[in-house]
């Protein structure tokens, strides 16, 4: 028990760190932007919806103020609409001709960090990567700015205050806590005093199973949601299959979901010098532990996973963010890091004995197969696990590991299409699925009558390629042989407020243009005096 104790200070102590000397300055006020209006009316766009429906079009789409009223199936494909079909727009209201155009529910990052001073990365910057590639709504899991600044943002991006996506807000287990948690009571007290101060759920990383099995159950009781890395340090004894009985709505990562798996150990094979304080040991072997679980559609692996689906568990698979780790000249050399990476995110991704997940010491093409090896059997199990109708969100963890905010999102859709989802079901991942797993499925994650006016229009079909929606938008030769770049999003629509993405991007590159102007910096190869 005292071993456990120790664990957990070092966790708080970081966190308490973190928070204390990383806050980020908050965002300015929101000069982006158009609306709400009295009425909208979005014409005529093909609708893809989080439904798994097909796409459908043209639709109008009426929204007063900030909900959707109407959806309106207006013509045919081909033929010329009917204005006697079409809804009036009534005195004062506000048309968006949307005609050849495709429109989807505004997406949901069901892990999306906001950035920290040690990033250099400046909250206005992170929110318009977001906004600018169509997320309207992010779970921000424990940031290191601190619960009462996420808190203080989350109120300002709902009344449209500042440029942002809507934020739900979740506090790490055991931060601002003046000691250790090593009782079911204190547990208990710590759950209900973030619960007070508006918190819209936990994000665990490991306690003792007592110390879980109380924190858990009490916030189940006050009806908050639940996320968990689990964390290597206390994965031997809580697992994936612990937290799901005892309350977790979530799971990230798939930390603790191989363990949950063993079915000839109960332990990891670590390296007998391995130390989890060595970022490369920890994510090197990391990339074997696949392989060490129960064979997939074994006895064991469908225990497990039928165990999950009976408690409606969610995963998070965040596969971009370790996406390096099978290869990183790919996740390194990514076109957009050019324009759009701050150079002090760029120096925090450099190789570090020091930096939480900069960890490249010594990385090669060994460490890659095994990772590349590692990512199918994940995949194989994350996409069962939709197969049999279990909840699989898109969440990325960018800021970390080469990836960045934003162009994360429809990496990671890319990612879920390579795990053998069809393209409608990594749509209804990222819009449907994140607003379930948030509880807000009656309010978001599809185009539906009542819901708020959340949308992604855009001029490419994202369903022949998820690449075109990348701020870069997809590479295309014309017939008249010309390289064009196609797609990245046209508008993003959060509350009935309409945004120009492609506005909101610019301003990010201006950001980036400014800081890289005082140093005259450039993005070099690693061992460069700029890397």
């Amino acid at each position: 028990m005292k071993n456990l104790k120790n664990r957990f200070a070092l966790v708080i102590c970081f966190l308490l760190v973190v928070s204390a000397h990383a806050q980020i300055a908050k965002a300015p006020d929101r000069q982006e932007g158009e609306g709400p209006w009295s009425q909208l009316i979005i014409r005529g766009a093909t609708l893809i919806n989080g439904t798994l429906a097909p796409p459908i079009g043209p639709v109008d789409i009426v929204v007063e103020k900030n909900k959707i009223v109407e959806v309106k199936t207006v013509g045919y494909p081909g033929v010329p609409i009917k204005e006697s079909r079409r809804p009036k727009l009534k005195p004062g209201g506000k048309e968006l001709n949307a005609e050849g155009l495709y429109i989807l529910p505004g997406f949901v990052d069901s892990h999306a960090h906001i950035g920290g001073k040690s990033q250099g990365t400046p909250a206005e910057y992170v929110f318009k990567l977001w906004m600018g590639h169509g997320i309207t709504t992010i779970v921000d899991p424990s940031s290191g700015n601190g619960i009462d600044w996420v808190l203080d943002a989350k109120k300002k991006s709902a009344q449209n205050k500042i440029t942002a996506p809507r934020i739900k807000a979740y506090t790490a287990f055991g931060q601002n806590s003046k000691e250790p948690i090593a009782t079911e009571e204190q547990a208990r007290e710590w759950v209900r005093n973030n619960a007070k101060i508006g918190a819209d759920g936990i994000k665990f990383f490991g306690a003792s199973p007592t110390v879980m099995a109380a924190a858990l159950d009490e916030n189940k009781k006050l009806g908050l949601r639940s996320k968990m890395h689990h964390a290597q340090l206390y994965v031997g004894s809580w697992n994936v299959l612990n937290s799901a009985r005892a309350g977790l709505t979530s799971m990230e990562h798939w930390y603790g979901l191989p363990e949950a798996l063993f079915d000839d150990k109960t332990v990891q094979n670590y390296s007998l010098d391995y130390n989890y304080q060595n970022e490369q040991d920890r994510f090197g072997e990391a990339g074997q532990l696949w392989k060490q679980a129960a064979a997939p559609y074994s006895e064991k692996w469908n225990s497990v996973m039928n165990e999950l689906l009976e408690l409606d568990f969610t995963l998070s698979p965040t596969f971009v963010i370790y996406e390096a780790n099978r290869d990183l000249q790919r996740a390194r050399r990514a076109e957009f890091h050019e324009e759009y990476t701050l150079p002090s995110l760029w120096e925090f991704y450099a190789p570090s004995r020091e930096s939480h997940g900069s960890y490249w010491h010594d990385w090669g093409t060994e460490k890659e197969i095994e990772w590349k090896e590692n990512y199918k059997l994940w995949m194989t199990f994350v996409n069962e696990y939709k197969n049999r109708g279990g909840r699989v969100t898109v969440g990325t963890d960018a800021g970390f590991i080469y990836e960045l905010y934003g162009f994360a999102y429809p990496r990671e859709m890319e990612l879920l299409r390579e795990a053998g989802f069809h393209p409608l079901e990594v749509i209804k991942a990222a819009t449907l699925n994140g607003a379930e797993a948030l509880g807000m499925d009656d309010k978001i994650g599809s185009v539906e009558v009542g819901k708020l006016a959340d949308f992604v229009i855009v001029e490419e079909n994202p369903l022949e390629n998820f690449q075109t929606l990348y701020g870069t938008g997809a590479v295309r030769l014309t017939e008249d042989n010309k390289v064009v770049r196609a797609g990245g999003v046209k508008y993003t629509v959060k509350d009935g407020i309409i945004y120009d993405a492609k506005k909101l991007l610019e301003d990010v590159k201006e950001m980036v243009r400014k800081e890289k102007a005082k140093t005259n910096y450039k993005i070099t190869q690693p061992g460069t005096d700029k890397y």
